[in-house]
């Protein structure tokens, strides 16, 4: 199935360099949002306090939040939890007020509404343990980065695998300096968000490399770049069928998601525009300039010996 059918290629890589300077200024202009604003760290990794309530009858969640919203509290989060009647809040931690004290004027709140709420637990999170979750998602973004460069060494070659971690880490950080440009809250499923990305990303890039890879065995007289031409003009129809299904679905949760889902879905629609922009015109701009060849990704065909023709004449 084709949605384009090109009767020739197009020629991508001869403005590779233009495309170049916008990832790069692009990825400069994130990085120094991340610098000077920051991410701004949800309650799992801030620490604070989080209540699990249940109603009678179904959770208006939209009424939740403006209830407590009428407390300034600062930020926080409200979502169904486990089944439509429960709801789990998530609050940052306030001077001078304790989990307990909080979790009363955010009952009584409620309860002035609706007398059936019911709390069924209050649970502190620590500072501390917010740290440890910054880190331990930070190890798994490296673990993953370098899983990553292994597997595409191993199965094309070394300029692939560190132009396809270059290209998916441009997306990271693109991802990242809108979180600190916008101020939107950073929690576990933004975080999980960025790692499904990467993964995203690097599946896009194998396709390509892939594609690459075949041209050099069939394009024999072929340059370098109108290999790597044809192999992104062979792709866009696969491309933009996934991604434009695959987007299709993040907007539902877009839209239809709630605030629960929200910056997990935007995070998810950021990482695949730039995700198919990074994989075609950062990855494959970047093997060129790396040098790749025909010799790199296709082993010369042995000739044989005397005593070998010998052998297979009848």
């Amino acid at each position: 199935m084709e949605f384009f059918r090109f009767t020739r290629d197009i020629p991508f890589m001869r403005h590779a360099l233009k495309f170049n300077i916008i990832s790069l200024v692009t990825f400069l202009l994130a990085i120094f949002f991340l610098w000077h604003k920051g991410l701004n760290f949800g309650v799992d990794f801030r620490g604070g306090t989080v209540m699990e309530i249940s109603y009678k009858q179904v959770a208006d969640l939209e009424h939740i939040r403006a209830t407590i919203d009428t407390l300034n509290l600062g930020e926080f989060t409200v979502q169904s939890f486990g089944s439509s009647d429960t709801a789990l809040i998530r609050m940052p931690l306030k001077e001078g007020i304790s989990s307990a004290q909080l979790s009363e004027r955010v009952m009584s709140a409620l309860r002035a509404d609706n007398s059936e709420v019911v709390q069924k637990r209050v649970d502190f999170v620590g500072p501390q343990v917010g740290k440890e979750l910054y880190q331990n998602g930070a190890l798994a973004l490296l673990f993953v980065v370098i899983g990553v460069i292994i597997y595409l060494s191993l199965r094309f070659e070394w300029r692939f695998a560190i132009s396809a971690i270059v290209a998916n880490l441009h997306d990271i950080v693109i991802i990242l300096g809108f979180f600190a440009f916008f101020q939107w809250e950073f929690s576990l499923p933004v975080l999980a968000a960025v790692l499904a990305v990467l993964g995203y990303s690097v599946n896009e890039s194998v396709v390509i490399a892939d594609r690459i890879r075949e041209n050099f065995r069939k394009m024999r007289n072929a340059s370098v770049p109108h290999v790597i031409d044809s192999a992104i003009t062979s792709t866009i129809s696969r491309t933009v069928i996934t991604h434009l299904s695959t987007q299709l679905m993040v907007l539902s949760m877009l839209i239809f998601g709630g605030e629960a889902l929200h910056y997990f879905a935007m995070a998810l629609t950021i990482g695949i525009l730039f995700g198919m922009y990074s994989a075609a015109l950062v990855m494959a701009s970047l093997v060129m300039w790396l040098g790749v060849s025909r010799e790199n990704l296709v082993k010369p065909e042995r000739k044989k010996t005397g005593l070998e023709a010998e052998k297979i004449m009848p």
